[in-house]
């Protein structure tokens, strides 16, 4: 097995069928569009030039040259495609504005810098009609949105925002960590978004080209909102997405570097898997983008230990000061 290491010492262990996913993965999308009756994937943004920067929104990187990769301090695969990598948060540089939400102004750049424009994504009642479980002849099905509608709530858990659990005496508590990339379960576990069984990893299979999402749209007058995702950075960053994934369990954290400085985060906070939740959520519905994270923050060295080893999960409980 081939281990990735990382400057502060942790080590992520990388599967050697990593490559062999990620080619299926690509199957998957050419199959899903396929199927659609789409055409094929193109590049995204091929008519955007470059990145004037994001009005209002001090966290992003300020250059304004974007032919290269930006130095964002995350490795491959964890960094995605280079042509997109600038639009991702960047480090929080005010503790004071921890967990504030993109906003819409920021989030509408950041979409047609990616290929999404904001009048092909779903309307208003279709994106209802999709999370109340809805649907043309039958297609609609409540678990399946419920899943999504958990993991939009979970990567969208900024300020004004907050996430219910019950602490360790039973009383029903909040939690806001979007910038961390963690997050608590109802039952007071702190996680990745991408652990294993959050709502956020198990809603892969709904996202799936194939799976509960595409099929919806195509029955329910939604192609183009579908064409418009496969057709932008979507399509790319889910492999490098995929790949983080793969490398870094069970905790599903990733290590960021610049120079001598290494500082630990959740896996939806790199690069290549914001974009993709990024991507998906724009497309259901922009205002609801607009409340993801706007910076990462780097998690608590003792937080990061205590996650470790608790193979990707620890009582929130017992960590929770080191958060205030």
């Amino acid at each position: 097995m081939e281990h990735v290491a990382v400057t502060d010492g942790r080590r992520r262990t990388r599967r050697p069928a990593s490559v062999a996913v990620a080619i299926a993965l690509v199957g998957m999308i050419a199959v899903g569009i396929q199927s659609a009756g789409l055409p094929p994937v193109g590049a995204a943004g091929a008519g955007h030039s470059g990145h004037s920067g994001h009005s209002g929104h001090s966290g992003h990187s300020d250059h304004s040259d974007h032919s290269g990769s930006p130095d964002t301090g995350f490795a491959e695969p964890f960094a995605g495609t280079p042509q997109y990598e600038h639009v991702a948060p960047t480090e929080i540089r005010d503790q004071g504005v921890i967990n504030r939400p993109l906003g819409q102004r920021a989030a509408d750049e950041i979409a047609k810098e990616i290929g999404l424009d904001k009048s092909d994504v779903l309307s208003k009642a279709q994106y209802l009609a999709f999370i109340d479980g809805k649907g043309r002849d039958g297609s609609g099905d409540i678990t399946q949105a419920k899943l999504v509608d958990q993991s939009v709530k979970i990567l969208t858990n900024t300020v004004g925002h907050p996430l219910a659990y019950k602490d360790a005496d039973g009383h029903v508590v909040t939690s806001v960590l979007a910038s961390y990339g963690l997050f608590v379960t109802t039952d007071g576990k702190l996680e990745s978004p991408a652990y294993s069984t959050a709502p956020t990893y198990l809603v892969n299979s709904v996202i799936m080209p194939t799976g509960y999402m595409g099929t919806w749209m195509r029955a329910n007058g939604a192609r183009k909102s579908l064409e418009q995702l496969y057709k932008s950075a979507y399509t790319s960053e889910v492999v490098f997405g995929n790949e983080a994934q793969q490398s870094s369990e069970p905790a599903e954290l990733v290590t960021n570097t610049k120079g001598d400085v290494s500082a630990v985060v959740g896996m939806s906070m790199g690069p290549a898997l914001w974009i993709v939740n990024f991507s998906l959520i724009y497309t259901l519905n922009p205002s609801l983008a607009a409340e993801m994270p706007a910076d990462w923050a780097p998690i608590p060295a003792p937080v990061v230990q205590a996650i470790d080893n608790g193979d990707g999960q620890v009582d929130y409980s017992t960590v929770a000061s080191y958060f205030r």
